[in-house]
């Protein structure tokens, strides 16, 4: 028996699309013969009544731009599929609020002019649930981790190879959707700064008190010069609702997961730690605003708590 060894070659980008005549894809060739056709068969229609020059200046243009919607890009985009989300963007509304009711419209004695009325804004995250647990409504319930980071230049190709297989058991053991995220996060360094001033009155000795100012000052001084980032990695585990009594269970599953896969990163000198509700949050509002400096958990209120201020009356 013998097998045929010819050679398949895979793209590294496993989404692109598939090829269908030449370097064209199925949505380009769609666009292209598509358009040909429609101007064609309009051509056969009014040949007879209308000149032909008439009929290539209206053909050209629209075959020009047939071209381009289907070659062109933008932003990594094909500019068909820009276009229409230009045209959506345009015709949705710009003004959000979160209620899951509709918006009733404005009275007639109100002034509103031509602007649309707020529409609710719809979130895949309905909220933030017990032991930190993200309610994705009809999508299931999600679990948040963050696990920690292991320096894989510095170890030994043996000890590579350990790493490596540890973590291809964890990903051959997965029984459920699940991601792992890398973010970057701005570091504010002011209160480790502030920290080290403090502590360095204490230490016993004027050199140990001398080195703690002189590194309190590199590290304001290298926050001032430079935007500071540090890398988080998550693991989130995403479990269906299925029955009655589908969101409990499938929090438990969720939980179990996790313990699960922090067993089995464990054994690579990684850990996991489940994030809390106000952690969860705090990591959620970060997401819509990533340039904006974290916030501390207790600065961060949970659905349904009350938010007081600190000032004087």
């Amino acid at each position: 028996m013998t097998w045929d060894e010819s050679i398949a070659r895979i793209p590294a980008d496993v989404e692109q699309p598939d090829k269908i005549i030449g370097s064209f894809t199925a949505r380009q060739v769609a666009i292209v013969f598509g358009t040909g056709a429609a101007l064609y068969a309009a051509y056969t229609a009014i040949s007879d009544h209308v000149p032909l020059v008439a009929c290539a200046a209206v053909a050209i243009p629209v075959a020009v731009t047939a071209i381009l919607l289907a070659v062109g890009q933008r932003d990594g985009i094909s500019l068909d599929r820009y276009v229409l989300a230009a045209i959506r963007h345009q015709r949705s509304p710009k003004h959000l609020v979160s209620s899951l009711e509709d918006i009733p419209m404005p009275p007639t004695w109100i002034a509103a002019g031509s602007q649309r009325p707020p529409a609710p804004l719809k979130l895949p995250a309905r909220g933030v649930v017990g032991d930190g647990l993200v309610d994705l409504g009809p999508d299931g319930i999600a679990a948040v981790a963050e696990v920690s980071t292991v320096s894989f230049a510095l170890r030994t190709p043996d000890e590579q190879d350990a790493l490596v297989a540890v973590f291809g058991r964890c990903l051959n053991s997965l029984s459920g959707p699940a991601q792992i995220l890398v973010r970057a996060e701005r570091v504010d360094l002011t209160e480790t700064v502030a920290s080290l001033r403090d502590n360095a009155r204490e230490l016993p000795h004027p050199a140990l008190a001398s080195a703690a100012l002189e590194h309190a000052d590199f590290l304001q001084e290298l926050s001032a010069r430079h935007e500071l980032l540090r890398r988080q990695v998550l693991l989130i585990v995403r479990e269906p609702v299925i029955g009655a009594n589908g969101s409990d269970v499938a929090a438990a599953r969720a939980l179990r997961r996790l313990d699960e896969a922090s067993r089995v990163l464990g054994s690579c000198g990684l850990t996991a730690r489940l994030l809390d509700a106000r952690a969860v949050a705090a990591l959620l509002a970060s997401c819509f605003d990533p340039s904006a400096p974290s916030l501390p958990d207790d600065d961060i209120a949970l659905p349904g708590e009350v938010i007081t201020t600190g000032g004087t009356w």
